[in-house]
């Protein structure tokens, strides 16, 4: 057998080069055996015995085996394999073509594995290109794949000696970037038993016994080495080394040091963070063990890590696990949040000094007395670098952690205020520019902006943060008025931000709210959307119930949860059975009662957690409403058009109310300024060839008076100082408005063929 008729691939095993099974096995006719007395016969009636098996799970007709394969007691007992059974069995895989249940592999293993190494030397590639067939297939259920690939690695390392080729595989970039970390270790017997002895660990939580056997096993540094490569690849890994790496947790956990625990503590960070824009965890397996570890390690590290992954992670399952480790632990998350050591100063050749300071939104590296770093002095701003870098991950918790206190009625002393907020070097930056409201009495509530204002209220007072909701029109539009003349740009709208109050329809209503029903959204865009912002919802599809789902969010610290029902919009066509769009219908509220949610009345639901709830869901339907998508004019008599047209040019929602809010103070500042204007809900621009206007919803412009001018995304985002950083619709108005405003000098004949 050779490697190049292998073709480095299972599926490609060159059929018709062996002889017909018939031929081969003249035996084989006769019944496979069940009694396991007969498994004890002679070696040779076992091996035709293991071959009349295998023929039958890989015949065309081959029946279903819901036990265990028995090939492994018949072959528990060394067996005279040929080299031509090895090449009969893989043929016979090969030939079969179904790899979900695994069967198929198994006897190839198995007489690999008895194999003298001298026969077995030439099938090394071949057998490489099955481990790879089998480590790549996650069709195959874990529970059968797991076993699989440490078999064929196992009698690849008979081949290889070093580290077993499964063991810290290539299939995720984890795998080589540890073997390098390890680099010539990887050869040693101590580490690799190590290692191997890692993925045994088939629970969250190891027993005494697995901890003793860890003990005597362990080699502290390789996997320390092991964890710290994952800490910095930060790449989703596959489920085979999710287990190894939450072995490796327990194992470095055996060691008490503050070194360890720093580790760990990253481990946890990384392991928990989205997979790109899933929802799921990096490593789930390892960042729900790393969070066990940490609730029992000493010092502050562990709890600002859980306080950074408590608002970053987007699992379900574990945001609940790391808030019940953080009220375990007791930890006040307020209290958790790290300094930085933010006035230290590293001096370099040629009398400067480098600095990590907070510019803006972001901490970066400055050279004193220079702007920018000169070359001399880079080659010693790497820690000044690594700092910085965990400071803007602070930073990011931070911001997201203050906006979501928006949904809570949560108050401080003002000492403690003072202390946790307007003073700490990092959460400062962020706090001093939103608006908080301070009061002597608890009745009467000043409001001021420190980055403005400067410090409000003094010793004795109560502080909140200040939510629009909560105040008076002409106070919103007062503070509008000075965020903008100021040019200050807030760390996340709040002066600007939608408001959403119960309506007399849903008054009528009285337990759902229908403000946001029929909309038709991309429903994968939607899902993106709505676990970024902390829902969760099971996937709608062709399967029995997976017509409907209802996605859910906790809000007020998790005494409050709302709820979006929505459907499939359209059939759910072969061959794919992708869900294209799905349709919005009510919105509910439901307050926790110890460990259940009991649905209430919107007029129960504090204004708050309202105002937020209809917010997101406001966000979903602006964002990925086909009603904002430009390609939807050519699609003719398509079911949605209607919607399309009504939804695309129609009344504003809350987003673009304020959206129309902000263009009127931008515009008397704007270069095309004069040739804008605002009506209900349209920005109208005057161009040279004609006029136009731009729906505040959802960015669609028409050419006056009602003819629809399609302009393909692409566009360049206005460089406009916005008091906010998060509102991409607004930005593409405004660069359509820059473009329209001088459509004389437009180049793109797609939009040319448009224009009178």
């Amino acid at each position: 057998m050779r490697e190049d008729d292998f073709d480095n691939t299972f599926l490609s095993y060159p059929l018709g080069m062996m002889p017909a099974m018939d031929d081969w096995l003249p035996l084989i006719p006769g019944p496979i055996p069940g009694d396991r007395a007969v498994w004890k016969a002679a070696s040779d009636e076992r091996r035709l015995d293991a071959l009349r098996w295998h023929q039958a799970i890989t015949s065309p007709r081959r029946p279903y085996y819901a036990a265990i394969p028995p090939i492994y007691d018949m072959t528990a007992e060394p067996v005279p394999w040929h080299t031509g059974d090895l090449d009969w069995a893989l043929h016979a895989a090969a030939k079969c073509g179904s790899f979900y249940d695994g069967r198929v592999y198994h006897l190839p293993a198995v007489i690999a594995s008895q194999l003298p190494l001298d026969e077995l030397a030439p099938y090394q590639p071949i057998l490489q290109a099955v481990l790879s067939q089998i480590a790549g297939n996650r069709d195959m259920p874990l529970d059968i794949r797991r076993p699989l690939t440490e078999r064929y690695g196992q009698v690849l390392a008979r081949l290889a000696p070093g580290m077993p080729v499964h063991l810290l595989a290539g299939h995720d970039a984890f795998g080589p970037a540890a073997r390098r970390r390890l680099g010539a270790r990887v050869a040693d017997p101590a580490v690799i038993a190590a290692i191997g002895f890692a993925t045994t660990l088939s629970k969250l939580a190891p027993a005494k016994s697995w901890l003793r056997e860890a003990e005597a096993v362990n080699v502290p540094s390789a996997a320390r080495d092991v964890l710290a490569a994952f800490a910095d690849t930060a790449v989703t890994v596959w489920a085979d080394h999710d287990f190894l790496l939450r072995g490796l947790c327990w194992m470095a956990a055996l060691d008490p040091g503050d070194e360890t625990t720093a580790l760990l503590a990253r481990v946890a960070e990384v392991a928990g963070e989205p997979s790109g824009r899933s929802a799921d965890p990096r490593a789930s397996r390892t960042a729900a063990a790393a969070v066990e570890i940490l609730v029992d390690r000493p010092g502050d590290e562990p709890a600002r890590a859980l306080a950074r992954l408590s608002v970053t992670v987007r699992s379900k399952p574990l945001r609940n696990r790391v808030r019940a480790a953080i009220d375990r632990m007791g930890v006040d998350l307020e209290v958790a949040v790290e300094e930085h050591d933010l006035g230290r100063s590293w001096p370099t050749p040629g009398g400067h000094t480098l600095t990590v300071e907070i510019v803006g939104e972001k901490a970066v590296v400055l050279c004193r007395p220079l702007k920018s770093l000169p070359a001399a002095a880079r080659e010693h701003a790497a820690e000044p670098k690594a700092l910085a870098k965990q400071v803007n991950r602070t930073l990011a918790a931070e911001r997201v952690r203050l906006e979501d206190l928006l949904t809570q009625d949560r108050t401080w002393s003002w000492e403690t205020w003072h202390e946790r907020y307007l003073r700490h070097p990092v959460t400062g930056t962020i706090a001093r520019r939103l608006l908080w409201e301070a009061s002597p009495d608890g009745l009467s509530w000043k409001a001021g902006l420190p980055e403005l204002t400067g410090e409000l209220g003094g010793p004795g007072w109560t502080v909140r943060l200040w939510h629009p909701v909560l105040a008076g029109a002409a106070e919103v539009v007062s503070w509008r008025d000075q965020i903008t003349e100021a040019g200050l740009r807030q760390p996340f709208k709040q002066a600007f931000r939608e408001v959403y109050r119960l309506t007399p329809a849903e008054e009528q209503t009285g337990v759902y709210s229908n403000r946001f029903a029929a909309h038709i959204l991309r429903y994968r865009q939607a899902g993106t959307l709505m676990r970024v912002r902390g829902w969760s919802a099971p996937l709608l599809g062709s399967w029995d119930g997976g017509s409907h789902s209802s996605a859910t969010r906790e809000l007020a610290a998790g005494t409050w949860q709302a709820s979006l029902e929505h459907m499939l919009a359209d059939r759910v066509a072969p061959p794919n059975y992708q869900v294209e769009y799905c349709t919005t219908d009510q919105v509910r509220f439901a307050r926790r009662e110890g460990r259940r949610w009991h649905e209430v009345a919107l007029a129960e639901v504090p204004p708050r957690v309202l105002s937020e709830a209809m917010r997101d869901v406001d966000l979903f339907v602006g964002v990925t409403s086909i009603a904002a998508d430009d390609a939807w004019a050519d699609r003719g008599d398509h079911p949605f058009g209607g919607y399309w047209q009504s939804a695309g040019f129609g009344e504003l929602t809350g987003a673009a109310e304020v959206r129309r809010d902000v263009l009127a103070r931008l515009l008397p500042r704007l270069a095309i300024g004069s040739r804008c204007e605002l009506t209900e809900r349209f920005l109208r621009v005057r161009g040279t060839r004609a006029s136009y206007l731009i729906h505040l919803g959802s960015g669609n412009v028409l050419i006056e008076p009602n003819a629809y001018l399609c302009i393909v995304a692409g566009q360049r985002p206005a460089r406009v100082a916005l008091p906010f950083d998060d509102d991409e619709r607004l930005s593409l108005i405004l660069s359509k408005a820059f473009l329209l405003a001088a459509d004389d000098k437009i180049t793109d004949r797609s939009i040319l063929r448009q224009l009178p």
